[in-house]
């Protein structure tokens, strides 16, 4: 081992804590490749994203003993020119096949083998050794450049459902426990969630209890870090970013298990495929597994082989239609909208305006579901005259707050200089309430006018705020004010183990989980909706050499 001894201590350098770290180093034990490798590149990979080692340090710390253990060294960091020039390594072979280099539809086997969230714990590591697995590839499109695929996910507005990771699981067939998508309550000392004992609900029934709010829920996908400490380890090129949309994926058919990403990543989002998937090769989309560049990255991982989050590259790379590009499975099934998926990179795109602005954005969602179509609205208006308590009584849905509030989304209305991305839904539910309002007008109405305001409870010199410290100057400020009473609007905004250096590409609003907080039973357990939230459980009931797997 050529690499320097002299920075290893004593203590635990993984921010998920010390018995994760002893697990992933007993994980790696299970494996035929070097432990002590491992788990050294996994604590400096994160030490280069601090900013504490160069990536030119980094390189040259561990080539020798890459090139050792796996014949390459493709890692994406800064380096020498090619100091072996050596080509004709297990790494150099599965990325030219990956880039083309040979039939997409010929078979290749492989071989495998901080702080409050760090405190929360995601699960076991499991320990089971791989088999060789078979692949077979397909064919995809082409996709838009230039953006930043992204999440901003409203934790205040979580209901706990669990509706996103049966969405996930759906979309992508990973097997349970696996959890590319993870939604855990807890209680930190400072905020406590329900005995969940006490409290019923059906999965379904969620968004009409309101008890369920009253839990502390963090949302966990792949962060998708614009840094990625796991993209620095990984001896294959398996483990990349996309250039396209900077997507975080891993190359099913360039990985080799040796789990490193799985060290390296400090927020626990790795699984290993120990055994043959649940669901079968026939039955997985080619569609849904390659993209554009026709690499296997996304759906189910073969056996032997790291998966997690992708951020679904098919939906991305316009496989399943353009009206599906920038949306996730996880989005669309969310049904208090609190997951906003799309370009980070611009400020139309709907995890910017909801991050920007997120009690304008909660409004909007939820008069978007509570006032009817403009063309009810002009029906049931027709005939009325242009009088505020007459237009109120005819339709069934109004009251003056929601024609007030609908009138504060006009009067805050912003104009970008960007178009907002395809799949975004914030703009299209504006421009419904916008048309509200102008229906609202036809009837004579003048929404514009100060007296109507002032019915509406729009003008400055009237508004009383919650305390004598909030002041405004216009309408636009009434209106926010409005939104922030009218919704349970977040306050803070945060990342996750923002310390560590990564730049994740997942805003949280919200209550962030503190130091010493820990996992509690949520409103709706996993077994509820038929997940596990502990991959640990799967393997140890299910997983060749402790038991039959169930194909049911």
């Amino acid at each position: 081992m050529s690499f320097d001894d002299d920075t290893s201590d004593d203590e635990a350098f993984h921010p998920l804590g010390e018995s994760w770290q002893d697990d992933l180093e007993e994980m790696l034990d299970e494996t035929e490749y070097d432990t002590e490798l491992g788990m050294e590149m996994g604590r400096d990979a994160m030490r280069v994203t601090k900013g504490e080692l160069s990536e030119e340090e980094f390189h040259e710390r561990y080539h020798d003993d890459v090139m050792a253990e796996f014949g390459e060294d493709e890692r994406p960091i800064a380096s020498p020119d090619d100091v072996d020039g050596n080509e004709d390594g297990i790494g150099s072979t599965l990325l030219e096949f990956a880039n083309g280099d040979g039939s997409r539809r010929e078979m290749l086997k492989k071989t495998g083998a901080g702080l409050g969230f760090a405190s929360l714990g995601w699960g076991a590591v499991d320990q089971q050794e791989p088999e060789p697995a078979v692949e077979e590839a397909g064919e995809v499109q082409d996709a838009d450049e230039g953006t930043q695929w992204g999440m901003t996910i409203d934790l205040e507005n979580c209901d706990g459902c669990l509706a996103c990771v049966t969405a996930c699981n759906q979309e992508h067939n990973w097997d349970q426990g696996a959890n590319w998508m993870y939604v855990l309550a807890f209680e930190d000392g400072a905020v406590e969630s329900p005995d969940p004992d006490t409290v019923d609900v059906d999965p379904e029934d969620c968004g009409d209890n309101p008890v369920v709010h009253d839990f502390n829920y963090l949302v966990r996908p792949c962060q998708h870090c614009t840094d990625a400490p796991c993209e620095k380890v990984c001896p294959t090129t398996a483990r990349h970013t996309r250039d396209r949309g900077g997507l975080v994926l891993t190359d099913y058919d360039v990985c080799i298990g040796c789990r490193y990403c799985q060290v390296a990543c400090p927020y626990g989002v790795n699984y290993f495929q120990w055994g043959e998937p649940k669901t079968d090769e026939d039955e997985l989309s080619a569609d849904m597994v390659y993209d554009y560049r026709d690499r296997r990255v996304s759906s189910r991982a073969p056996r032997g082989v790291m998966s997690k989050c992708v951020f679904d590259p098919a939906r991305q790379d316009g496989n399943f239609g353009e009206g599906n590009i920038g949306t996730s499975a996880c989005e669309v099934a969310c049904p208090p909208n609190v997951i906003q998926f799309g370009d980070k990179n611009n400020p139309a795109s709907d995890p910017e305006r909801y991050r920007e602005n997120p009690a304008r954005s909660r409004t909007i969602i939820n008069l978007d579901a509570a006032l009817p179509s403009a063309d009810s609205v002009s029906s049931s208006l027709e005939g009325v005259s242009g009088d505020l308590d007459a237009v109120i009584d005819a339709v069934d849905e109004f009251t003056r707050r929601r024609i007030a509030l609908a009138t504060g989304i006009r009067i805050t209305q912003e104009d970008y200089e960007e178009e907002a991305p395809p799949g975004d839904s914030l703009p299209d539910k504006e421009a419904g309430i916008l048309e509200v309002v102008s229906a609202i007008e036809e009837t004579g109405l003048d929404l514009e006018s100060d007296e109507v305001r002032r019915e509406l409870g729009l003008m400055p010199d009237q508004f009383e705020g919650p305390s004598q410290d909030v002041q405004v100057a216009d309408t636009a400020e009434v209106a926010q004010e409005l939104f922030e009473d009218y919704v349970n609007a977040p306050q803070n905004e945060f990342e996750l183990l923002a310390d560590i250096g990564t730049n994740p590409n997942v805003d949280y609003l919200g209550h962030q989980p503190g130091p010493e907080a820990h996992q509690v039973r949520g409103p709706v357990s996993y077994e509820d909706v038929g997940m596990l939230d502990t991959r640990q459980n799967a393997l140890e009931e299910e997983t060749v050499g402790l038991g039959p797997i169930d194909s049911s």
